[in-house]
């Protein structure tokens, strides 16, 4: 089940388990101390080593990894983690500075590794496009990924961590179906997407959507339109029929707010790369994803 990687993390155990003894004392219950970048990769890696590790998540919920700036904290945490565990692919760009400057001796493990990325128009980014999780059979390859490290650095619960990826992995190919039959609502037509920045390309690759344009011209939320930009994009929403501009947590939303105004389509808020807390509405992937296909679909359907 585990592809390759079980293989090459089998094969690392020596390595990784000296590295974790390295002056990172395991946690006082005898639990791995594990952190994950943020509360996406969060919520996986829980359910992956559930009962068997102890997580901190760096990033508090509803903070866009784009332009995260590490706190004080963060290296403490970093210091102490036997395991990090980032999504990878030109994410996290804060992460190796931070890892350089605290000397950690944890294994680091990106759980896209092993996903074949998707590239980025128009931009000069050589990793391609780091939003996989918008794929939900891409996460069956981070749980994979997140099962093979864990059970590399202890392998007295590999049963375990394989039963839970396992489960979990059963839960993404019923979330897959379900968002196929949602999806099969909106006439083809009207599968057009127009974002905040370029995050939703696994998405689209998947669910036969196409992605028209974006309000920063950007896969980063951190890039500023000029109102040239934002004047031809609004051309390009009226030519296309585009029904709706989707707005995640990280936009300025009062361009989004102008550009639905100008154009007379509707901004629909979606969420990118966070959790909400517990009370809110995505406070797991399997929710975040559903939230996320619900707004889409109710918006062209």
């Amino acid at each position: 089940m585990f592809r390759k990687v079980i293989l090459l993390m089998i094969m690392l155990l020596p390595l990784s388990v000296s590295s974790c003894s390295g002056g990172t004392p395991a946690a006082p219950d005898g639990k791995l101390k594990v952190l994950a970048t943020n509360s996406i990769v969060g919520d996986v890696v829980n359910l992956v080593g559930a009962g068997n590790i102890d997580l901190t998540v760096l990033m508090p919920v509803g903070t866009d990894p784009h332009d995260y700036q590490p706190r004080p904290q963060d290296a403490a945490e970093v210091t102490v983690a036997q395991i990090i565990f980032a999504s990878g692919a030109g994410l996290e760009t804060f992460l190796q500075p931070l890892l350089e400057s605290t000397g950690t001796k944890a294994t680091l493990v990106e759980v896209s590794a092993g996903i074949t990325l998707l590239p980025l128009p128009g931009s000069n980014q050589s990793t391609g496009d780091p939003h996989t999780w918008m794929n939900p059979n891409n996460v069956i390859i981070w749980a994979e990924n997140i099962a093979a490290a864990l059970s590399a650095a202890d392998p007295a619960h590999t049963a375990d961590y394989q039963m839970n990826a396992t489960a979990y992995t059963t839960s993404l190919r019923d979330l897959d179906a379900w968002i196929r039959s949602k999806v099969a609502q909106i006439p083809l037509q009207n599968r057009l997407l127009v974002t905040d920045h370029a995050v939703l390309g696994y998405f689209a690759e998947q669910y036969g959507f196409t992605q028209e344009g974006t309000i920063t011209g950007s896969f980063s939320s951190d890039a500023a339109p000029s109102a040239q930009e934002l004047a031809a994009l609004e051309d390009k929403i009226r030519q296309m029929g585009v029904k709706a501009v989707f707005v995640s947590e990280a936009v300025n939303q009062t361009l989004a707010d102008q550009i639905a105004s100008d154009t007379g389509i509707k901004a629909v808020w979606i969420y990118h790369a966070t959790l909400t807390a517990p009370e809110g509405p995505a406070p797991s992937y399997l929710d975040f994803m559903r939230y996320n296909v619900n707004a889409i679909v109710g918006a062209l359907k």
